[in-house]
């Protein structure tokens, strides 16, 4: 019996360095769903940020919209609507809103935002954040499904609120929560039953915590007496492939200093060496990416089930450290040498090919036996004038022996 399908996607932030024309930018983005879409991936998430110059998305929403348009089977969701920064309610009214256009094709993902600098603009204590997303959740999970919800917070009122549409989605569109080391997403995520989305589930603290924050999230779902599915569980990690690893660490050298910049300079993360030794060497023994050969790429999913006990999705982090061409290859060769490692396609290919190997000097004799038959029939009727001579020696006749009978 076969086993349930690992799905494949990719999750957006994006990351642009400054050294390149913004609004171009944007369009290879879309650009790269409508290819992961030709492809056969299944999901694209895109992110929400406001500041500091590479993550250049400010409204998923819009974005999701726009691509929707130019594909025709790939799921859509937001990685992630930073929830202190919206009224619940405007919210999930723009998300029920696509979910209507999109015929079910958007998905809800949701976290308290990643850049300080962010909130900052906005007059919000970073320190308040997860609280105004738990608090946020409360009203959206009720309200997209299509429930009336009072409620009054410090920061938002709502008053016999509901959506005007009836949902296309039910019982509701689905809803991730972004979880990287803390508890505060897998809590969330069991508190309402809803889908996890690891983030940083690659790099050295979200790896190790993958097994501890799913335990979290079924504990708390059945506290609250709800369920959760591993199915809905995503993970992500950075990747970059080519024929050979040579070529695919070749490839990053394109931009992987850039985007390690911004993680050193902006979003603090201590993903590159200080020695002064190879940052990508760095990058493949750390586990933190793959840089290298599909091989490489079906290890590190590998890597991930063990850890993990099982998940639903992988998902790239979308990075650009190649060029554009090298980087549809990459993703070209997910879907073609990849994908199908996990999603069983080629099992009934395997068995039908042995099965026939196997049986091949049977089969191939009764398909003698047959032709032999017919071209007996004939030179029973007709002689031997028009047939081969290879023929008639393959069935131990010639022209004179005939000729003879």
């Amino acid at each position: 019996m076969l086993g349930q399908k690992l799905r494949f996607g990719a999750f957006i932030a994006p990351f642009h360095p400054l050294d390149e024309n913004p609004t171009l930018a944007l369009e290879r983005d879309i650009e790269l769903v409508q290819w992961m879409d030709q492809l056969g991936y299944d999901e694209a998430w895109i992110g929400e940020h406001h500041s500091a110059g590479y993550e250049l998305i400010a409204s998923p929403e819009l974005f999701i919209a726009t691509v929707a348009e130019r594909t025709r089977n790939i799921k859509l969701g937001t990685g992630v609507s930073s929830l202190p920064y919206h009224h619940p309610l405007m919210l999930a009214d723009r998300i029920n809103q696509l979910d209507h256009i999109t015929r079910g094709r958007v998905m809800l993902g949701v976290g308290p935002g990643s850049l300080p600098s962010d909130a900052i603009m906005m007059g919000i204590n970073p320190l308040k954040q997860r609280d105004m997303m738990d608090e946020a959740l409360d009203a959206i999970v009720p309200l997209l499904r299509g429930e009336t919800v009072n409620m009054k917070t410090e920061w938002f009122e709502l008053n016999n609120a509901r959506l005007q549409m009836t949902p296309w989605s039910r019982p509701s569109v689905e809803i991730a929560v972004a979880s990287q080391v803390s508890p505060t997403g897998a809590t969330a995520a069991g508190r309402h039953g809803l889908s996890l989305l690891s983030i940083g589930a690659t790099s050295a603290g979200g790896f190790n915590a993958l097994s501890t924050n799913w335990a979290i999230c079924e504990d708390t779902a059945k506290d609250n007496g709800k369920t959760v599915d591993r199915s809905g569980w995503r993970l992500v990690g950075p990747v970059h492939i080519a024929e050979t690893r040579e070529k695919a660490r070749e490839n990053v050298r394109f931009g992987l200093d850039k985007w390690l910049y911004y993680f050193r300079e902006v979003a603090a993360l201590p993903l590159a060496p200080t020695d002064g030794s190879d940052p990508v060497d760095a990058l493949i023994a750390s586990g933190m990416a793959v840089i290298g050969t599909p091989e490489d790429a079906v290890a590190q999913i590998e890597r991930l089930q063990q850890q993990s006990g099982g998940f639903g999705c992988f998902m790239q982090l979308a990075h650009n450290w190649a060029n554009w061409e090298n980087t549809k290859r990459s993703y070209e060769l997910m879907a073609r040498y990849v994908a199908p490692k996990f999603q069983n396609l080629n099992d009934n290919r395997d068995v039908s090919l042995n099965w026939a190997k196997d049986n091949r000097e049977s089969f191939m004799g009764q398909a003698m036996m047959a032709v032999g038959a017919r071209v007996a029939q004939h030179v029973e009727k007709k002689g031997t004038e028009n047939i081969r001579p290879e023929i008639l020696a393959a069935m131990g006749l010639n022209k004179k022996t005939d000729a003879a009978q």
